[in-house]
């Protein structure tokens, strides 16, 4: 995509009304009413403004609000407005006036039209670090937010230091409710994970720790860990925590990290921010605290990992180790594929659709100069009328701005091997 202003929804309708010539930017300069509009900066006799469109922009009640002017009476500068405001118009408030051809609210659907248009062309720049390969996993959902995908690197190298690798039993600070041990069949790294069984007695806030070589974390940003539930429901985000302290057995964390929400019996790949890691330069205690009471179930908890993300080295996987299943919405993995992550973070570089506007405060992802140009040749092809009903040369003036957006169009940046998830 070539380089955008990022408008907003109402920069660029006003521009658009600019180019038909039918738009005035106003400001109200006394107190009305919910069906009068004073402004003694309009122009034109009695009647001269009847049957125009006013946009209201001011934020608040009236805002983003469409009536017409059913009467205006020169003499007082007053426009009587049909169908009413929400709120009684006032000095300073800001709005349009639309000559009567041309609906404000159909000119936010050209905009949108015209970013529908460049769907296909343009896509919004987006990368994903939802999924971690294990070596033998062949499909992943693909996370929500990707349209297309053009490459699939995995993380070759990062620099890491193992926090609790989970081969041994938090014993440092127990509880009775959780019974733990090594699970060698359920795992995902090394010879086993640390299985928690939590009884249906557990208490929010209950939580158990494990004493560990001090560690100076300051220098890396993010945990990693892997972790799974056997609840039903799953959790959400903070229902458990892992907990990190230069004190012994949890005694005042320094770092209470939330475990993202998870989703029965998946071993999910987490990786939470570090909230002050500049204070983490002694950690001696590593904790799993149940923060909500979700009843009994059992934890599965594996290779709890601190890295630094800027660290990272990333390799491309070979587009013959990789597929997109559209109809399931899944990346597939050829048996190379599988081997070349191997265990390791996958990143997805790929776009999302650029979204439509919804708010005059909305931002368009797509070439700005596109959509204006566009949405004109779209405005004066709706109005040209028959053959013999166009005295303003609507039709001519529509291809002359359908030339511009198609000019402006090939400006955008194409798509390599771009392979299409929706």
């Amino acid at each position: 995509m070539p380089v955008i202003q990022g408008r907003t929804r109402q920069q660029l309708r006003q521009s658009i009304g600019y180019n038909l010539g039918a738009l005035t930017a106003a400001t109200v300069t006394s107190n009305g009413s919910t069906t009068t509009l004073i402004d003694n900066l309009v122009r034109g006799g009695d009647d001269s403004q009847n049957g125009k469109w006013i946009y209201y922009t001011t934020s608040g009640s009236n805002s983003e609000k469409v009536t017409r002017v059913s009467d205006y009476v020169q003499s007082s500068t007053t426009m009587t407005l049909s169908p009413a405001l929400a709120a009684s118009t006032a000095a300073d408030d800001t709005y349009e006036i639309w000559d009567d051809a041309y609906s404000p609210s159909i000119i936010n659907e050209f905009i949108n039209q015209a970013i529908i248009d460049a769907t296909g062309h343009a896509y919004d720049p987006v990368e994903k670090l939802d999924l971690h390969g294990d070596g033998h996993t062949a499909r992943f959902d693909i996370p929500s937010g990707l349209s297309m995908i053009s490459r699939v690197d995995y993380r070759a190298a990062i620099d890491a230091v193992d926090v609790h690798d989970c081969e041994s039993t938090f014993d440092e600070k127990t509880d009775g409710d959780f019974t733990q041990s090594l699970d060698t069949e359920d795992r995902k790294s090394g010879s086993s994970s640390l299985k928690f069984v939590i009884a249906a007695g557990a208490s929010a806030g209950d939580f158990v720790t494990d004493s560990i070589s001090s560690l100076d974390l300051s220098k890396f940003d993010y945990l990693e860990f892997w972790i799974k539930i056997n609840l039903a429901a799953g959790t959400s985000s903070g229902n458990l925590k892992i907990l990190l302290d230069d004190t012994a057995s949890g005694a005042s964390p320094l770092e209470t990290l939330s475990v993202p929400a998870l989703t029965a019996d998946t071993w999910t790949f987490c990786r939470v921010s570090l909230s002050n890691p500049e204070t983490d330069t002694a950690i001696i205690s590593v904790g799993f605290e149940y923060d909500s009471d979700l009843g009994a179930c059992t934890v599965w908890l594996d290779d709890v990992k601190a890295v630094r993300n800027d660290s990272a080295i990333w390799a491309a996987l070979s587009r013959r180790a990789w597929k997109v299943d559209k109809e399931a919405a899944d990346l597939v993995l050829t048996m190379d594929g599988r081997q070349s992550v191997g265990s390791r973070l996958i990143k997805l570089v790929g776009g999302d659709k650029p979204a439509l506007l919804s708010a005059d405060s909305t931002s368009t992802e797509v070439d700005d100069q596109f959509v204006i140009a566009r949405a004109t040749a779209l405005a004066l092809s709706a109005t040209s009328g028959g053959p013999s009903t166009d005295p303003d040369q609507r039709r001519g003036q529509a291809a002359f701005w359908f030339g511009v957006s198609e000019r402006s169009r090939k400006t955008f940046r194409p798509l390599v091997n771009a392979r299409l998830v929706t």
